[in-house]
C-alpha cells in the first residue's frame, strides 16, 4: 500500500454512495426470525419512513432487489406481452429501459435524444397525439440520468399526456433522483415510481421501491405478464403486515429504518438544499477548469451527480485510474457512447462540502499529475460556494 492510499477511502461514484456510520452500525444489529412480531414491526415501520419520501399516500412496496429489479417489477405487474411503451432516450438508463421492455416482450417506441438534454416533452405529447387508438400503454420517464448528470422535467411528461388527452401510465425512475433531489409522487401525477437503496438512501445495494398508485393498482388486474418473484399483492400487504412472501434481507432492513429517520430528521426541504449547494460548487470547479459538463441546459444540470467531458486527446478511464491509483478516490465511468469521454463525480447521500472538497481536490491533482490541461484553482471556486 502507498502512502496515498492511506487513510480515507474517497467513494464518489454516483452509486454505490458511502453507507453512514450510524446506518452500519443498525445493520450489525442481531438478526431476527423474519416470520416473528419483532421484524414485523421493523419493515412495516420501514415501508411508512418511505411514504413522505416519495411523498405519496400510496403504498410504497419494498423488494429484495436491485433498481433492475424495480423496472421488472414494474413492467410485469402493469402490462401485458405486446403492449407499446414510449420511452425518451435521455443516457444509457433509459436506454436499458428499452432493452428490459423488449426483452419482456413489450414493443418500445424510442424518442431519440442526444444525451446531453433532459426528455423533450413536446416530443412526448406529439407521439401520444399520434397515438389516436390509445395503444401506448405507459411512458417510461428517467427522472435523473446518471449517466449524463441531466435532470429532467417530470411534470412537463405528466402535461404533455395530460394535453395529448391520453390515457398511458407514466412510470418514472428515481434511482439516482430521490432522497437527493425535490420529487413529488402524488403531486406530480406519477402512476409508479421505481428506486433503489444505493443511491440516496445511502444504503448498501440490495433493496428497491416501488410507490404503486391508483391506476397502476387497476391496470395489474388485466396484466398477463408473469410476475413470479416480483408479483406485488403479497409485498403490497406487507407494507402493513411486516410479513414478507419470501426470506427478506433483515439486515438491510435495519439499515433502511435508520437511514431513513436520518433524511426525516434532517428534513427533505434541507436534503435537498444541501445537494443542490453541494452540486453548484461541482459545477463552478468544473466551469473554472475549463471543461465541459455533459449536460448543455442549465436548468438540467443534475444535483446528484456531476458528468465531465475531458479535452480531446485525454481517455477518461485511464485518467480515472491514475487518479484511484494515486490518491485513493473512485470516480464514476463513462457509460454507453460515453465510455472514455467522461468521468463524473457522484455528490449524492452521506456528503457535506468537506467530502466533495476532498474529492474536487483529488480530481485537480490527478488531472495535473496526468498531463490533462486545465486552469487550476477549481477547489477555490467550489469554496467560494460552500463557505458562504
Amino acid at each position: 500500500m502507498t502512502s496515498n492510499q492511506m487513510g480515507y477511502y474517497f467513494l464518489q461514484v454516483p452509486g454505490p454512495t458511502v453507507v453512514p456510520e450510524q446506518v452500519m452500525a443498525a445493520m450489525g444489529m442481531p438478526l431476527l426470525d423474519h416470520r416473528g412480531p419483532k421484524f414485523a414491526q421493523l419493515a412495516a415501520q420501514a415501508a411508512q419512513n418511505l411514504k413522505p419520501i416519495f411523498k405519496t399516500k400510496q403504498p410504497v412496496i419494498i423488494i429484495p432487489a436491485s433498481g433492475t429489479g424495480a423496472w421488472h417489477a414494474a413492467i410485469n405487474n402493469c402490462l401485458s406481452k405486446g403492449d407499446k411503451v414510449l420511452i425518451p432516450e435521455v443516457g444509457m438508463f433509459s436506454t436499458l429501459w428499452c432493452k428490459i421492455a423488449r426483452d419482456l416482450g413489450l414493443e418500445v417506441i424510442e424518442i431519440p435524444g442526444d444525451w446531453r438534454s433532459g426528455i423533450d416533452t413536446d416530443k412526448v405529447e406529439e407521439a401520444l397525439n399520434a397515438d389516436t387508438n390509445g395503444e401506448i400503454k405507459a411512458v417510461f420517464a428517467t427522472h435523473n440520468e446518471t449517466s449524463t448528470g441531466v435532470t429532467s422535467d417530470i411534470p412537463g411528461v405528466r402535461a404533455a399526456i395530460d394535453n395529448a388527452k391520453h390515457g398511458a401510465l407514466l412510470f418514472v425512475d428515481t434511482i439516482s433522483s430521490l432522497a437527493a433531489m425535490n420529487y413529488d409522487h402524488d403531486g406530480w401525477g406519477v402512476d409508479l415510481t421505481i428506486c433503489g437503496s444505493q443511491k440516496g438512501f445511502m444504503l448498501p445495494p440490495g433493496l428497491a421501491f416501488l410507490a404503486i398508485g391508483e391506476k397502476a393498482l387497476e391496470a395489474a388486474k388485466s396484466s398477463n405478464l408473469i410476475a413470479g418473484y416480483f408479483n406485488w399483492d403479497p409485498l403490497i400487504d406487507a407494507t402493513d403486515t411486516g410479513l414478507y412472501p419470501y426470506t427478506p434481507p433483515v439486515s438491510l432492513f435495519y439499515g433502511l429504518k435508520k437511514s431513513t429517520e436520518m433524511l426525516l430528521e434532517e428534513g427533505l426541504d434541507n436534503v435537498i438544499a444541501r445537494h443542490a449547494k453541494l452540486a453548484k460548487a461541482c459545477r463552478a470547479s468544473v466551469t473554472h477548469w475549463g471543461l465541459e459538463t455533459q449536460c448543455q441546459v442549465e436548468s438540467q444540470h443534475s444535483n446528484a451527480v456531476t458528468t465531465i467531458r475531458v479535452p480531446d486527446g485525454v481517455n477518461a478511464d485511464e485518467l480515472r485510474a491514475a487518479i484511484l491509483k494515486d490518491f485513493n478516490l473512485s470516480l464514476g465511468a463513462g457509460l454507453g457512447k460515453l465510455q472514455g469521454k467522461v468521468f463524473r463525480i457522484g455528490h449524492l447521500g452521506y456528503q457535506n462540502p468537506l467530502t466533495l472538497m476532498g474529492a474536487i481536490a483529488g480530481v485537480e491533482m490527478g488531472m495535473y499529475s496526468f498531463g490533462v490541461s486545465f486552469n487550476k484553482g477549481g477547489t477555490g471556486a467550489a469554496m467560494d460556494i460552500l463557505s458562504k
